[in-house]
């Protein structure tokens, strides 16, 4: 290989759907950033929702994300020696085949994976193009399964697991049920062993698409969720990545996966025993507003632990109620969905289970009665507005004349999200 220098961007200076450094960033009513002429294509196509949160935008206007705009310059600047330097030329499609054709024959494997990864970012067509080659997937996964072995090995592993985050990503039911079997039924020990290292010691992007590759790999079926779950390792890891100092695509893809996975019951367990909800406490709690993403997942996340009797009992115990106060703070202050799951957990906490009075206590000091008297007023569903009303009857508390105020004053500035 060459000896040039490349550049490691920082994933929140690219937009989210070309991917390349943002020029002119811009911010939607979600909060998601996105270069201009990218979200501007989007909406010129007849999209009326936010690509990287699928919510229906309340308005298509954006503004200008000028403190972004200066950390992008700021950067630019500081490396622009480099930054100047040609990128490596795109690769032909013949390259492309013959990189295929030659694949793990393990003498330079690592530039061919290195041409293909050139490749499949380039465009959705690309993408769709390695996709469609069956022969592709069961090498990858060879090469993450023989990825224990060296150094050398494991830069393979970050490449191959790079292509495959970005064609498996929105695969069809077949293509994910093929990539569990590859990873998990055959030497899937020696595959997993190479994700969590990856995830260890590689940088950030490759540690975000690790999450995401496990998270594809998991969503197949219940057995798929046990298998990964099982690795304590990885669960630790994971967790461990929804730090409020991480990176917030970080939190995001770790969040998801850990939702894919806490479908199973078995696995709800294991995730309370790892304190996972006091992570989502503390981003609920942070002062750092999380992105709208972040929130929505925090909550689910934390509605789905609600189900079990040791979740219940670590929300509504731990740490004085804070979580309790955390999911009260996000009532109306996000988005649509993130109010229903927050009216949900505390719609199972006090009206189906009950079985804390701290935590009605807790909802009633955190300004919580105001705010589902809104709720019910609100554009929500009828279902979480309902629900909004069953947690107030069991609240068992006539709204002081201080609530009834906050309540007619805010009604008339409902959110429409």
């Amino acid at each position: 290989m060459g000896t040039e220098t490349y550049i490691t961007v920082p994933s929140f200076f690219k937009c989210p759907i070309s991917l390349d450094v943002m020029r002119s960033p811009v911010s939607l009513c979600t909060g998601v950033t996105y270069d201009r002429a990218s979200i501007q294509r989007w909406l010129d196509g007849g999209n009326n929702t936010c690509p990287a949160t699928m919510q229906v935008l309340r308005t298509k206007e954006f503004i200008p994300n000028l403190t972004l705009q200066r950390l992008i310059k700021a950067w630019s600047d500081s490396v622009g020696r480099y930054a100047a330097a040609s990128p490596p030329p795109d690769p032909t499609l013949k390259e492309v085949n013959e990189s295929l054709r030659r694949l793990s024959l393990e003498k330079d494997d690592e530039i061919r994976l290195e041409i293909l990864v050139r490749f499949v970012k380039d465009s959705d067509a690309n993408r769709a193009f390695l996709s469609a080659r069956k022969d592709l997937v069961p090498m990858l996964v060879d090469i993450i399964a023989g990825g224990t072995r060296t150094t050398t090995r494991i830069k393979l592993v970050l490449l191959a697991i790079k292509i495959l985050d970005s064609i498996t990503n929105g695969g069809s039911e077949g293509d994910r049920k093929r990539l569990s079997n590859l990873m998990l039924t055959n030497g899937g020990g020696d595959c997993l062993t190479a994700i969590l290292l990856a995830i260890q010691r590689g940088k950030l992007e490759s540690k975000i698409e690790s999450v995401r590759v496990l998270e594809v790999v998991s969503s197949f079926d219940a057995k798929s969720k046990l298998l990964i779950a099982e690795r304590d390792e990885i669960l630790t890891e994971v967790i461990k990545s929804i730090s409020t100092e991480s990176d917030p695509t970080l939190i995001e893809a770790s969040l998801s996966f850990l939702i894919t996975i806490a479908k199973s019951k078995r696995v709800r367990s294991k995730l309370i025993a790892a304190k996972t909800i006091t992570k989502i406490k503390d981003i609920l709690l942070t002062e750092e507003t999380p992105s709208v993403a972040v929130t929505e997942k925090s909550l689910k996340l934390l509605e789905t632990l609600t189900s079990k009797r040791e979740g219940r009992s670590e929300i509504c115990r731990g740490d004085g109620g804070r979580c309790v106060e955390g999911v009260v703070r996000k009532l109306l202050k996000v988005s649509t969905t993130a109010t229903k799951h927050a009216v949900t957990i505390l719609w199972c906490l006090c009206y189906v289970f009950g079985e804390d009075k701290r935590v009605k206590e807790t909802v009633e000091r955190s300004n919580g009665v105001t705010k589902l008297l809104v709720v019910i007023q609100s554009n929500c569903s009828p279902m979480v507005r309902q629900m909004a009303k069953d947690v107030i009857k069991v609240l068992k508390v006539k709204p002081s004349a201080s609530d009834l105020v906050a309540y007619e004053t805010k009604t008339t500035h409902i959110m429409p999200f």
